[in-house]
């Protein structure tokens, strides 16, 4: 290949992990673009876990051998027997050096030379691959991992050109893997509150958008928690903002723990005093019974006066659900209810016959709706 060949190599490369919208397609894009780049039949992303002392197979491109998966879910490998990514480099390093790839071949180390690695030899010949090339992945300063390519039997052997290419694609790797990260910590920002780590108010809407659209065209069950802690104005008033926010926190961790009778719900902050769960799937009897929980365990914190919970779900008579705003606004509606009457329980949308008067309050103008919801708060909400 070519010197301008390589740099079009490069940049393919680099344009297909920054176009990835997820970790997954950035390391399939980063192998793919190395095994294209390198002439080889198969490569591999692999990330070294230091907590767990292996090597872990992220991503394999390419003709796949019997056993080999794209996304594999427990292909790893003791880090002791590739010695190489902790022995070689941190000797290489103290010396100053670079962390340079390396070539290793079905046949095993040339004559006068010590293989890095017999286990890579013995895996290439089980495969059925002629060669292979190693590449260690240095993120922040340290290993992060390896890209490894490799070519059938029969295919010419890589030679010292192409470890020294491969040294360069897996700097690049490396810096869209930084990107990539960057990239998930801010949406990852961008999707949780602060305070309490739950998801936020936006995480919600797209959420909650979503899993309107799948029951409209699949039926699945979808139902929403609306939840408003009781007592905090008071808390901040008289113990203080710093206790306020404990009060949040606290009731956060509850509702996570509830939220995971769930599988698969979404526990949130809306903002100030208002959190919810969104369930996708868990019938509507089961989102009832994980809100009940909520409220025992909100009575037993501390602080607070425990919490008015609403409920509202596609599987219960509520009328069709065409939108989230609808379903929000029947959720919303219970909780008012809930939060006036100092219920105990969940206020569930729906389950008080053909008039029921959270859904006809729902379902009014947003300005009447509004004044009725003042008025539930106005008899006996404690705030």
């Amino acid at each position: 290949m070519g010197e301008e060949s390589r740099l079009a190599a490069v940049v393919a490369l680099a344009q297909g992990m920054a176009a990835a919208h997820s970790s997954r397609e950035a390391w399939r894009a980063a192998a793919g673009g190395a095994r294209r780049a390198l002439g080889g039949s198969f490569a591999a992303l692999s990330v070294w876990e230091r907590e767990l002392g292996r090597l872990r197979v992220l991503v394999n491109v390419g003709e796949l051998a019997e056993g080999e998966e794209e996304f594999p879910e427990d292909e790893s490998y003791p880090v002791h027997q590739f010695a190489e990514i902790t022995e070689f480099l941190h000797e290489r390093w103290a010396g100053g050096g670079e962390p340079d790839a390396w070539v290793e071949t079905a046949q095993g180390p040339e004559e006068g030379r010590a293989g890095y690695c017999h286990q890579r030899v013995a895996a290439l010949r089980r495969r059925g691959r002629g060669c292979c090339v190693v590449a260690p992945i240095v993120l922040h300063g340290r290993a992060w991992g390896e890209l490894y390519v490799a070519r059938p039997v029969g295919e010419p052997v890589f030679g010292p050109a192409d470890a020294d290419f491969a040294s360069v694609l897996a700097a690049v790797v490396a810096a869209g893997i930084a990107q990539t990260e960057r990239l998930e910590e801010a949406r990852r920002l961008a999707f949780t509150d602060s305070l309490t780590g739950l998801a936020n108010r936006r995480a919600v809407d797209a959420r909650l958008d979503e899993a309107v659209e799948l029951h409209r065209r699949d039926g699945a069950v979808v139902s929403l928690v609306v939840c408003d802690v009781n007592g905090l104005k008071r808390v901040n008033d008289t113990l203080g903002h710093s206790v306020g926010d404990r009060l949040l926190e606290r009731f956060g961790t509850v509702l996570s723990l509830c939220g995971a009778m769930l599988p698969g719900a979404l526990a949130a902050r809306l903002g100030g005093d208002e959190f919810c769960l969104l369930a996708v799937g868990p019938s509507a009897d089961e989102v009832v019974k994980a809100a009940d929980e909520v409220c025992r365990r909100a009575v037993e914190l501390d602080i607070g006066d425990g919490v008015a919970c609403g409920v509202a779900s596609t599987q219960d008579p509520i009328g069709p659900v065409r939108s989230a705003r609808r379903l929000f606004r029947l959720a919303d509606a219970a909780q008012y209810r809930a939060k006036a009457e100092r219920a105990a329980h969940p206020v569930v949308a729906g389950r008080e016959g053909p008039d029921d008067p959270v859904v006809r309050l729902a379902d009014e103008p947003s300005r009447e709706a509004d004044g009725e919801r003042r008025r539930f708060r106005g008899r006996h909400a404690p705030g």
